[in-house]
Protein backbone atom coordinates (compact mmCIF):
# COMPACT_ATOMS: atom_id res chain seq x y z
CA UNK A 1 0.00 0.00 0.00
CA UNK A 2 1.62 3.45 -1.22
CA UNK A 3 1.82 6.35 1.17
CA UNK A 4 -0.79 8.17 -0.65
CA UNK A 5 -3.31 6.17 -0.87
CA UNK A 6 -2.96 5.27 2.97
CA UNK A 7 -2.81 9.07 3.68
CA UNK A 8 -6.11 9.35 1.71
CA UNK A 9 -7.44 6.16 3.54
CA UNK A 10 -6.74 7.04 6.99
CA UNK A 11 -7.93 11.23 6.53
CA UNK A 12 -11.29 9.94 5.28
CA UNK A 13 -11.60 7.90 8.35
CA UNK A 14 -10.80 10.00 11.00
CA UNK A 15 -13.36 12.05 9.39
CA UNK A 16 -15.84 9.89 9.52
CA UNK A 17 -14.78 9.01 12.95
CA UNK A 18 -15.18 13.15 13.99
CA UNK A 19 -18.84 13.40 12.82
CA UNK A 20 -20.18 9.66 14.55
CA UNK A 21 -18.38 10.63 17.68
CA UNK A 22 -18.51 14.57 17.97
CA UNK A 23 -21.95 15.29 16.96
CA UNK A 24 -22.55 18.32 19.41
CA UNK A 25 -22.61 21.24 17.04
CA UNK A 26 -23.68 20.97 13.74
CA UNK A 27 -20.87 23.56 12.31
CA UNK A 28 -18.56 20.71 13.27
CA UNK A 29 -20.76 17.76 11.66
CA UNK A 30 -20.20 20.14 8.34
CA UNK A 31 -16.70 20.10 8.59
CA UNK A 32 -16.61 16.54 9.26
CA UNK A 33 -18.27 15.89 6.22
CA UNK A 34 -16.34 18.56 4.07
CA UNK A 35 -12.99 16.62 5.09
CA UNK A 36 -14.49 13.68 3.79
CA UNK A 37 -15.21 14.93 0.36
CA UNK A 38 -12.24 16.78 0.25
CA UNK A 39 -10.18 13.74 0.85
CA UNK A 40 -11.97 12.21 -1.86
CA UNK A 41 -11.71 14.59 -3.97
CA UNK A 42 -7.74 14.77 -4.00
CA UNK A 43 -7.99 10.83 -4.35
CA UNK A 44 -9.78 10.84 -7.36
CA UNK A 45 -7.53 13.88 -8.74
CA UNK A 46 -4.70 11.98 -8.21
CA UNK A 47 -6.05 8.81 -9.42
CA UNK A 48 -5.15 9.05 -12.95
CA UNK A 49 -1.86 10.17 -11.80
CA UNK A 50 -0.97 6.81 -10.53
CA UNK A 51 -2.67 4.92 -12.97
CA UNK A 52 -0.63 6.75 -15.07
CA UNK A 53 -3.49 7.16 -18.03
CA UNK A 54 -3.56 10.46 -20.19
CA UNK A 55 -7.18 11.16 -20.24
CA UNK A 56 -8.53 13.57 -18.39
CA UNK A 57 -11.04 13.32 -16.26
CA UNK A 58 -14.85 15.06 -15.51
CA UNK A 59 -15.41 12.85 -12.03
CA UNK A 60 -13.68 14.78 -9.65
CA UNK A 61 -14.31 18.45 -11.26
CA UNK A 62 -18.07 17.03 -10.55
CA UNK A 63 -17.17 16.25 -7.47
CA UNK A 64 -16.01 19.22 -6.21
CA UNK A 65 -19.64 21.06 -7.63
CA UNK A 66 -21.22 18.42 -5.76
CA UNK A 67 -19.53 19.23 -2.43
CA UNK A 68 -19.94 22.80 -3.00
CA UNK A 69 -23.71 22.50 -3.26
CA UNK A 70 -23.64 20.19 -0.08
CA UNK A 71 -21.73 22.89 2.01
CA UNK A 72 -24.50 26.04 0.88
CA UNK A 73 -27.08 23.57 1.37
CA UNK A 74 -25.25 22.95 5.25
CA UNK A 75 -25.02 26.45 5.74
CA UNK A 76 -28.66 27.18 5.08
CA UNK A 77 -30.04 24.76 6.95
CA UNK A 78 -27.21 25.81 10.02
CA UNK A 79 -28.59 29.56 9.90
CA UNK A 80 -32.04 28.45 9.67
CA UNK A 81 -32.17 26.22 12.52
CA UNK A 82 -30.44 28.50 14.78
CA UNK A 83 -33.14 31.24 13.86
CA UNK A 84 -35.30 29.09 15.02
CA UNK A 85 -34.04 26.88 17.69
CA UNK A 86 -31.42 29.58 19.06
CA UNK A 87 -28.62 27.43 18.75
CA UNK A 88 -26.72 24.77 16.60
CA UNK A 89 -26.40 22.15 19.00
CA UNK A 90 -27.60 19.11 17.68
CA UNK A 91 -29.65 17.75 20.62
CA UNK A 92 -32.10 20.26 20.14
CA UNK A 93 -33.56 19.13 17.43
CA UNK A 94 -36.28 16.87 17.20
CA UNK A 95 -36.71 14.75 13.95
CA UNK A 96 -40.40 13.59 14.92
CA UNK A 97 -41.87 17.33 15.53
CA UNK A 98 -42.83 19.33 12.59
Amino acid sequence: MSTLYLSFTSAFALSSLGLAFHRTHLVSALLCLESMMLSMYVALSMWPIQTQTSSAMILPILMLAFSACEAGTGLALLVASTRTHGSDHLHNFNLLQC
